[in-house]
């Protein structure tokens, strides 16, 4: 919106072509999520508080976790608001990548928002039955898969890559690509989902991970950096690194709120569309190995939740006092606070793990 704006006055005054930078757009759009958060969360706290939409807290979990109860839910209804915003102002709207993720964050928003709706506003404990949520999931999903096979420009687009291995290019075709990228984005929505336990546990490393796929964005779409960097390059991905840095903007402003003692909690309606944008871009920057890795934390929740039920249906015991394992360490006695800082310290050495994947190949 902005851009198009600024290329306009830019033919009568010179210093608006400072907007047609990507990295200049890009840090005006994080500070425009973070700006929107800051002022718009006391109100939306207060808004959530009003009308008694709260956490509920199970009575089997760590008893410190009772002290939450009540606290308002559904936060990341400011995540997406912030981080349309700062896209909707800074990014190129021709972009078609752009669109693309902006659907797929909207689409799982919403399932999150049904899931969310059920459980707090009309006190349905089961929330939206796990088949129509996986369901809902599924649609989204699938239809981004298709959506970037179909508007796919160059064989790049399509191709598997293996970090370390520069010579490595393996052509996905139709059903590889699709399943691909189904997995990807369905798998890190509720991979981040089963994160959100503890507060602000999520978010940082979802803050981490969309910075440095910004990286990736901006390299990939430059096709001298791609080059040098020995990475694909991908035609126009770098206007994603408005997306990414308006999801820094964003989750920094939320995390102003749900730090310990979190004052606003984000719900489904944020942890499902922020896995899933995460998951559509980094299959657009096809670096899909690379955020598996840069996103570990998001794994691990994962694996200790498939581990423990895998674990008691075939042994009938536990391999951890509670999962996610976030849980785990928490009834071992870590203090909350202690958890979601070392959690915080591995995902960042996890980022730049990836991060150094742009030279080691």
């Amino acid at each position: 919106m902005l851009l198009w704006l600024a290329k306009q006055l830019a033919a009568s005054f010179s210093a608006f072509n400072v907007f047609s930078y990507l990295t200049m757009r890009a840090i005006m759009a994080a500070i425009s999520a973070l700006a929107l958060s800051l002022v718009l969360g006391p109100w939306m706290i207060e808004r959530l508080s009003a009308g008694q939409i709260g956490q509920v807290v199970r009575d089997d979990g760590p008893q410190s976790h009772l002290t939450k109860s009540g606290t308002p839910t559904m936060g990341g209804l400011l995540i997406l608001l912030a981080i349309l915003f700062g896209t909707l102002l800074w990014a190129d709207l021709a972009n078609r990548f752009v669109w693309i993720v902006i659907a797929v964050t909207l689409v799982f928003g919403l399932v999150g928002f049904f899931d969310d709706y059920l459980k707090l506003v009309k006190k349905n404990p089961r929330g939206l039955i796990a088949r129509y949520k996986y369901f809902w999931q599924s649609v989204g999903g699938l239809g981004a898969a298709l959506a970037l096979w179909y508007s796919a420009q160059t064989a790049t687009d399509t191709t598997l890559f293996l970090p370390f291995l520069k010579n490595f290019a393996l052509p996905l075709g139709f059903g590889g690509f699709v399943l691909l990228t189904y997995l990807m984005i369905v798998g890190m929505s509720n991979a981040v989902n089963l994160t959100d336990g503890l507060d602000g546990l999520a978010i940082m490393p979802a803050v981490l991970v969309a910075g440095a796929l910004g990286v990736f964005a901006y390299a990939s779409g430059n096709a001298v950096f791609a080059q040098y960097l020995g990475i694909p390059a991908v035609p126009h991905a770098g206007e994603l690194l408005i997306f990414c840095s308006a999801m820094v903007g964003a989750g920094l402003g939320f995390l102003w709120f749900n730090t310990y003692p979190a004052q606003v909690f984000m719900g489904d309606i944020g942890a499902l569309s922020l896995g899933a944008a995460l998951g559509t871009i980094a299959v657009i920057v096809r670096q899909e190995l690379v955020v598996l890795v840069m996103g570990g934390i998001f794994v691990l929740e994962t694996a200790s939740v498939i581990l423990q039920v895998a674990s008691f249906k075939l042994t009938g015991k536990r391999l951890f006092r509670m999962a996610p394992i976030h849980h785990h360490f928490e009834l071992k006695g870590w203090a909350e606070p202690k958890v979601i800082v070392r959690f915080w310290i591995i995902s960042f050495c996890l980022v730049l793990a990836g991060l150094a994947t742009l030279k080691l190949r």
